[in-house]
C-alpha cells in the first residue's frame, strides 16, 4: 500500500511502566493527553523494550537486539560534572568519550540516518540518545541534523541543569547552580509543596525541551521531519516542578507518591502541547506520532512512598528467583506492573514490557488495540518498509506497517533481551526462558574451574500469557523446550550467554579521569 511520507514524532518516556498511564489501567491519577493519543490510534499490549535505558536507546537506533556481542559498549556517566567543577574542558571530555569503547561504524545504518537518507530533517531534543555519555560528534555522526539537551545520563537525574548543549554548543542556564542539576531527594511526609523553585532550581528542563520542540515544528512544518524526544520523565529521583491539584487531593497517595504522579502528568502535558501544535500548524493529519518508553517500571530512584524493590511488605527479602517484585507484594500503590513481575534492570516481564501507542491519521483506525508481539527496534524495519528501503541483513526488526494498515503482520518467533540478571528469550506462543547468571561461579569457570560453568546459570521456563506473574516454573516439566530456547538464545548471544548482560558491555575511562563523589553516583 502506497502512502505519502508522513512526518514522524517519537516521544520516548524514561522508566515509564505502562501501568502508570490511565489508558493502560492507572487508577490513582489520569494521563488525559496520552489517553487521547491512544483513542486516536493503536495501543500495543505486548510490546518489549530493554531492561534499562542505554541498551534500549542503542537497540532502537541500531535496529538490533541488545544481546549481540561486539556491537557497542556503554561509557560511564558522570564525566560532564568535571566541566562544572572546572577540572576538565569540553574538548578533553569529548576526546575521552570518543576514544573509549565501541561505537557504530560510519557506514552502519542507524534510525536517524535512515530518515536523513530519505530527505527528512532529523531532530533529537532531550535526554542523550546513546550510552551514558555522548558528544556532539557522535550525535552528528548518527545522523541528527539538529540536537538539543543533555550529553550525560547522570545529569539527567536532575531537572535543573547548569548547562545544556544546542547543536553541539554549550550554553549556561542562569539560576541553575547545582552540579547535580538539582537532583531530587526523598521527601518527608510533611514537606510543603508551596515553593517548588528551591535554591539553584530556576529553569526546568522539560520547559526548555517543550519550547525547542514547538520551535522545531514551526520551522519545519512544510518539510518532512523526524523528531525524537527522549524525555527524562518520570525517571527519578523524585522531584516535581509543579504539583497538580487533582493529584495533591488524592487521599490514597503520600507526599512522595504525589510528586511522582505529577512527574508522569508533566510528561502527559508535553504530549498535549505537541498534539495541539500539530493541529494549529495544520499538519496533524500528515504526522505519525509514536509514544513509548525505554524499559519497564522502577521504584529504585523514584522512592515512591512505601514501595520497595528489595523487600515485600511483610519484610521478606526478594531473591529474584522465587520471590520477586509485584505491586501487590511490595506495596506499590500505583499498580504500575499491570499484573507482571519485576522491575527495570531485571529479565522479568515487568522489567522489559513497555507502553507503545501509534497514531497515524488516515491509516491507523482510531481506538484500536492489539496483542501483536513487537519490540522497540521494529521501528527501523517499519520505517524502512514505509519508505521502501531495503535493510541490511544484520537488522533484527520486523515491520509492523501491515498492522497499522489493518492487515495481518508477521510477528517475531522469539525475542531475546539482556538484563543485569542474565538474558531471556520469549516466544510468540508465550514460552519464556529466563536465565540468572551467578557471576562468582562464572568467573571461577573462566580460570580453569570449568566444572562450575554449568552451575553458573539458573534456567526457568514460564508461559507468560497464562502465568503473567511468572510463578509456575515449567523447566523440569519441559526440558526439551528449555533446550530449544537455550539453543536459540545461545546463538543470539554470540555463543556466550553472558553477553546477554550489560556487564559484558561496559567500557571505563579509568579512575584517573574522575573525581568520584562521596555520595551515591547513579549509573542508570
Amino acid at each position: 500500500m502506497m502512502h505519502k511520507k508522513p512526518n514522524v514524532i517519537y516521544i520516548y518516556a524514561d522508566d515509564l511502566g505502562r501501568g502508570l498511564l490511565s489508558c493502560y489501567g492507572q487508577k490513582q491519577f489520569s494521563t488525559p493527553n496520552i489517553d487521547k493519543l491512544a483513542s486516536q490510534g493503536i495501543k500495543f499490549n505486548r510490546a518489549y523494550g530493554s531492561a534499562f535505558c542505554a541498551p534500549a536507546r542503542a537497540s532502537l537506533l541500531c535496529g538490533i537486539h541488545d544481546a549481540h556481542p561486539g556491537e557497542w559498549t556503554f561509557t560511564r556517566a558522570g564525566i560532564y560534572k568535571e566541566i562544572s567543577r572546572g577540572t576538565m574542558t569540553e574538548d578533553e571530555v569529548y576526546e575521552i568519550i570518543q576514544n573509549t569503547g565501541l561505537l557504530p561504524e560510519k557506514d552502519t545504518l542507524l534510525l536517524p540516518r535512515l530518515f536523513k537518507n530519505a530527505g527528512y530533517k532529523t531532530c533529537q531534543i532531550g535526554k542523550l540518545e546513546w550510552g551514558f555519555a555522548t558528544t556532539p560528534q557522535q550525535l552528528f555522526d548518527h545522523g541528527w541534523d539538529y540536537h538539543y539537551g543533555y550529553y550525560d545520563h547522570e545529569r539527567c537525574h536532575g531537572f535543573y541543569p547548569d548547562f545544556l548543549f544546542d547543536n553541539g554548543v554549550k550554553f549556561n542556564i542562569p539560576g541553575n547552580t547545582g552540579i547535580h542539576c538539582g537532583r531530587g531527594t526523598k521527601l518527608k511526609e510533611d514537606d510543603s509543596k508551596v515553593d517548588r523553585c528551591d535554591k539553584g532550581r530556576a529553569v526546568y528542563s522539560q520547559d526548555l525541551f517543550d519550547d525547542k520542540i514547538i520551535a522545531f515544528l514551526r520551522e519545519n512544518k512544510d518539510n518532512p521531519f523526524f523528531l525524537f524526544h527522549p524525555s527524562q520523565l518520570p525517571h527519578g529521583p523524585v522531584y516535581a516542578h509543579e504539583i497538580y491539584e487533582d493529584i495533591r487531593s488524592n487521599p490514597d497517595l503520600n507526599d512522595i507518591e504525589i510528586e511522582f504522579a505529577c512527574m508522569v502528568r508533566r510528561l502527559d502535558i508535553t504530549v498535549g502541547k505537541i498534539m495541539d501544535e500539530l493541529e494549529e500548524l495544520g499538519i496533524a493529519d500528515d504526522t505519525m506520532v509514536i509514544f513509548s518508553s525505554d524499559n519497564g517500571y522502577t521504584v529504585d530512584h523514584c522512592c515512591t512512598g512505601g514501595a520497595s524493590k528489595t523487600y515485600t511488605k511483610d519484610g521478606v527479602k526478594l531473591d529474584d528467583i522465587t520471590v520477586k517484585f509485584t505491586s501487590a507484594l511490595c506495596n506499590d500503590v500505583f499498580d504500575a506492573d499491570t499484573g507482571l513481575s519485576g522491575l527495570k534492570c531485571s529479565n522479568w516481564e515487568g522489567g522489559v514490557t513497555i507502553p507503545y501507542i501509534v497514531k497515524w491519521p488516515g491509516v491507523v483506525e482510531p481506538n484500536r488495540e492489539t496483542d501483536h508481539m513487537m519490540v522497540n527496534y521494529d521501528l527501523m524495519a517499519t520505517i524502512a518498509d514505509l519508505l521502501d528501503v531495503e535493510l541490511p541483513d544484520d537488522k533484527d526488526g520486523i515491520s509492523y506497517l501491515p498492522l497499522l494498515e489493518g492487515r495481518k503482520a508477521q510477528e517475531h518467533d522469539t525475542i531475546p533481551f539482556a538484563s543485569f540478571m542474565g538474558p531471556s528469550i520469549v516466544s510468540k506462543d508465550g514460552l519464556k526462558l529466563r536465565i540468572v547468571v551467578d557471576w562468582e561461579k562464572y568467573r571461577y569457570s573462566q580460570f580453569g574451574g570449568s566444572n562450575k560453568l554449568k552451575e553458573a546459570f539458573t534456567y526457568q521456563l514460564f508461559n507468560v500469557l497464562d502465568d503473567t506473574y511468572e510463578v509456575n516454573d515449567l523447566s523440569d516439566q519441559y526440558p526439551e523446550k528449555v533446550n530449544r530456547l537455550r539453543t536459540i538464545l545461545h546463538k543470539e548471544c554470540g555463543g556466550n550467554l553472558a553477553h546477554g548482560t550489560p556487564q559484558m558491555h561496559f567500557a571505563f575511562y579509568g579512575n584517573e579521569y574522575f573525581q568520584f563523589d562521596d555520595d551515591k553516583t547513579y549509573a542508570y
